[in-house]
């Protein structure tokens, strides 16, 4: 029997459309399966950062990891070699935050607010940060991981020079207790910072009304530090 030109037809737009779809299906995959791997990864960092919250990460293992997620050690080895693996992973993600965080901390229209206010702007977000990621602590005080002690070094460094930044633009000049020297002035920028992060151990490790009386108890010492020094909202 002859095939007519409209069952050609019909025959080269089915190949098309299954062609089509084949297509579609090869793409989507792939997809998916990222997806799934993305999520499972997601999953398996946040039981690691629970992990190292509660053992610290010298004490954690792989195992207690997998148990946290709810999956397999086999599970957890398709994704991670080990807890070195997972470490550097989830603190690359906590480094970020915690740069978007002093982002927020050291906003330009900060500055325009008396002591007081400037205080709370800088303090209310890295101390939220820290309290909302209670893994960042962990990871970078007590893992020794040369990665993440290196990024670490460079964050500190990068808020020191925010906080003398900050100092240099807002001291008083003719206040009485303002620094004389630049020296001066570097030394008062890093004394605010071992003070804030000696309090946050403290912040850390307590809840409720304790962790607000010792957020306070911050605050009330930079203010009693910073005082004879900053006098006024420097000129914009």
């Amino acid at each position: 029997m002859r095939e007519t030109s409209r069952t050609k037809s019909s025959d080269k737009a089915g190949e098309s459309i299954t062609e089509a779809a084949l297509e579609a299906a090869t793409e989507t995959a792939p997809r998916r399966r990222q997806a799934r791997g993305e999520r499972r990864i997601a999953q398996l960092l946040a039981a690691a950062a629970g992990v190292f919250c509660r053992t610290g990460y010298a004490a954690a293992s792989t195992n207690a990891i997998a148990r946290e997620a709810g999956v397999s050690p086999g599970t957890l080895y398709q994704f991670f070699p080990n807890k070195e693996a997972i470490a550097v992973e989830l603190g690359g993600h906590l480094l970020q935050r915690a740069h978007e965080a002093h982002g927020r901390a050291f906003l330009p229209e900060n500055l325009d607010h008396p002591l007081p206010e400037l205080i709370d702007a800088v303090l209310d977000p890295v101390i939220a940060f820290n309290c909302e990621n209670p893994a960042f602590w962990a990871l970078m005080h007590g893992s020794g991981i040369p990665g993440i002690a290196q990024e670490h070094d460079e964050l500190h460094v990068g808020m020191l020079t925010r906080v003398e930044g900050l100092l240099r633009t807002c001291v008083t000049p003719a206040a009485a207790g303002a620094p004389a020297t630049d020296g001066e002035l570097t030394h008062v920028a890093h004394m605010v910072l071992g003070i804030v992060q000696s309090s946050l151990e403290l912040i850390l490790a307590s809840e409720g009304a304790e962790r607000a009386a010792y957020v306070t108890q911050l605050k009330t010492v930079l203010f009693r530090y910073l005082a004879p020094m900053i006098t006024t909202p420097p000129p914009r």
